[in-house]
């Protein structure tokens, strides 16, 4: 069962090959026999899934049940759920039982997929290797002394591992579309808006948004119809109607333009990487698509602009985490500034306290329009920059990230060497824009990650544009050696 993508276990449901229950039963049992050698889940959810599974069931019996019913997801543990716990991969709420559901979450259940558990994170999604979470790296299913990536290398670890069918992620610099490429799996991060960010703890609030990750274009698209929509808990979510995203998904290429930036294959890639991303984009020319070399002049600056914006508001939202309300509290404080200091300094961890360092900084008196205020002019000028290029082109294509999966802790000492592996992913959430990434190659054994890049709320486009390829080739079908 759980070599079967999310649209083929909706067939099998409702063909009553197999039950939900015996469905959930099979991916806890997965969960608990093989995640000790890829540490993906935090919480594995397994008498209350059984529980949702036994609903289900009785749904389907009852002629009641909607297509998903039954169904189990993961999600990441950044999202919170009522009566689950939440800790967003850190000590600050490692022992944290959220008192109400998320947006996210809340559809999910709504359309009565079974929970199976929360994912491993880099602690409050900073991070590029899933290295920085209290809980333990996670390993790689493809090779576990290499990275998933991050920030949401759970969710593409389980999903990789099939741990679950599916899984959420959050996207703030890259943070789906990056595990998704390191493990071999589809992730696609919306438009900025597009899916409520209620109930999400915050890392940067104009940055982060939510998405699936999945091993199909198609489990993708079905995924995004249950996901997005607008939300009036929700200030920037944007109040437009939601497509049904599986409608285009078999229309023809022929007459596509894709834009090829060179901005996005200078020196840093790797150049097996390069050469699987061109061997993808042949299969587009096969396709009846036509490749234009474009450029993205900003491209280069996106780097620096983003690490100083998305650490300066995270420095405004991890400004809550005192010790006084909720979260982690340090013993007997002395006073209420020992409370404050004792309680951050014991519950964040070290890349944590290294953003709200450099965000404080970015802020502070003197230092506002030297830093801040010119990073979001770069950021207007990188979006810019991709609104002059899809005048010309339909999506731009690109590697996901420049290398393979590299190994744990090879980069943990060198944070500059570390920040660069999301270079081809950040420019995308500084505008806002969609974009997704699909397994295209294998480069000694590893997988590689195309990346695809839209307009606004052209997650259509890009869901199509990613299924014609995926039937075209067996890239997204191919599965790390140990799981054989």
């Amino acid at each position: 069962m759980h070599e079967l993508t999310i649209a083929e276990l909706v067939h099998g449901l409702a063909d009553k090959k197999f039950s939900s229950v015996e469905l959930t039963q099979h991916y806890i049992s997965r969960i608990n026999q093989l995640d000790k050698k890829y540490n993906s889940f935090i919480t594995v959810n397994e008498e209350d899934a059984l529980n949702q599974a036994k609903q289900a069931d009785q749904l389907r019996a009852s002629g009641q049940a909607n297509q998903f019913a039954g169904i189990p997801i993961a999600h990441k543990d950044i999202f919170c759920t009522k009566g689950i716990k939440t800790t967003c991969g850190s000590k600050m709420l490692a022992n944290f039982i959220a008192p109400y559901e998320s947006t996210v979450t809340e559809k999910f259940s709504q359309a009565n997929f079974i929970t199976l558990g929360k994912t491993n994170m880099d602690e409050f999604a900073m991070g590029s290797s899933n290295e920085t979470s209290h809980f333990g790296s996670v390993c790689n299913p493809w090779d576990i002394k290499r990275v998933p990536g991050g920030s949401s290398g759970g969710s593409a670890a389980a999903v990789a591992a099939q741990l679950t069918p599916a899984a959420t992620g959050t996207d703030t610099g890259g943070s789906i579309r990056q595990p998704a490429a390191l493990c071999g799996i589809t992730g696609i991060k919306p438009t900025y808006g597009r899916i409520s960010r209620w109930g999400m703890i915050a890392f940067a609030s104009s940055l982060d948004q939510a998405g699936p990750m999945t091993r199909t274009a198609e489990d993708a698209a079905l995924l995004l119809n249950v996901m997005s929509g607008f939300d009036s808990k929700d200030s920037t979510c944007v109040d437009q109607p939601v497509p049904d995203y599986t409608e285009s998904l078999n229309q023809p290429l022929t007459g596509l333009t894709i834009g090829l930036p060179t901005e996005y294959f200078s020196a840093g890639i790797d150049s097996n990487v390069s050469k699987a991303i061109h061997a993808a984009l042949d299969v587009y020319r096969q396709l009846g698509a036509t490749i234009k070399e474009v450029s993205l002049p900003h491209t280069a600056l996106s780097l620096p602009a983003y690490y100083v914006i998305a650490p300066a508001e995270a420095s405004s939202n991890l400004s809550r985490f005192d010790g006084v309300r909720y979260g982690y509290r340090c013993e007997a404080p002395k006073d209420l500034e020992d409370l404050y200091k004792r309680s951050r300094g014991e519950g964040f961890g070290a890349e944590v306290k290294r953003r709200i360092l450099v965000g404080t900084y970015a802020l502070s008196a003197g230092y506002y329009d030297a830093y801040y205020i010119k990073a979001q002019k770069i950021r207007r000028l990188v979006k810019q920059d991709f609104t002059n290029v899809f005048n010309d082109v339909d999506v731009i294509m690109s590697p996901t990230a420049p290398t393979t999966a590299f190994n744990i802790g090879e980069k943990m000492d060198d944070p500059v060497a570390m920040y660069a592996s999301d270079i081809n992913t950040i420019a995308v959430n500084l505008a806002g824009l969609p974009a997704m990434s699909v397994p295209a190659g294998l480069v000694d054994g590893l997988p590689v990650g195309l990346q695809i890049i839209g307009n606004y709320f052209a997650e259509a486009k890009l869901l199509q544009v990613a299924h014609q390829f995926q039937q075209a080739t067996d890239w997204h079908r191919q599965r790390p050696a140990a799981l054989d």
